[in-house]
């Protein structure tokens, strides 16, 4: 029998709206210390959850460090950080997290040198765990 691996759910959201903010995404993912995050608004607050609900790391209102359409979330300890960034050859396969929730691995990324313009690829794979797998 084939052990499952666990997951943990990166949650991003935008703290100045509303009450209580606004969740950007939610996405369920294999355990990382670092991804990248697309188009996120210039404060984010992002929180860690293994698939119990237990907090692993939290990150509250993380702001821009650049102008650019992707960022990088770290892990440091219970901490998050922020980073942004333009995704270079080092970033291949790194896990994306895109508003909304949905997670993909980066397969390619191309700027041009003004970095007005880029074009990139994500590769999305999904599965389903059977019912008996879930946690409780």
């Amino acid at each position: 029998m084939v052990q499952e691996q666990s997951l943990e759910y990166w949650e991003v959201w935008y703290p100045e709206a509303g009450a209580t903010g606004v969740l950007l995404a939610r996405g369920l993912m294999d355990p990382a210390w670092a991804i990248l995050f697309h188009s996120a608004p210039d404060v984010v607050t992002v929180e860690v959850r293994d698939e119990r609900g237990h907090r692993l790391a939290y990150g509250m209102e993380l702001r821009r460090t650049l102008f650019s359409p992707m960022c990088r979330f770290s892990r440091e300890g219970e901490r998050v950080l922020r980073e942004g960034c333009w995704p270079g050859e080092s970033d291949l396969g790194s896990t994306v997290l895109l508003p909304g929730g949905e997670v993909g691995i980066l397969k390619s990324w191309w700027h041009a040198a003004d970095k007005k313009e880029w074009r990139w690829q994500v590769e999305f794979s999904n599965s389903l765990r059977s019912p008996e797998s879930q946690p409780a």
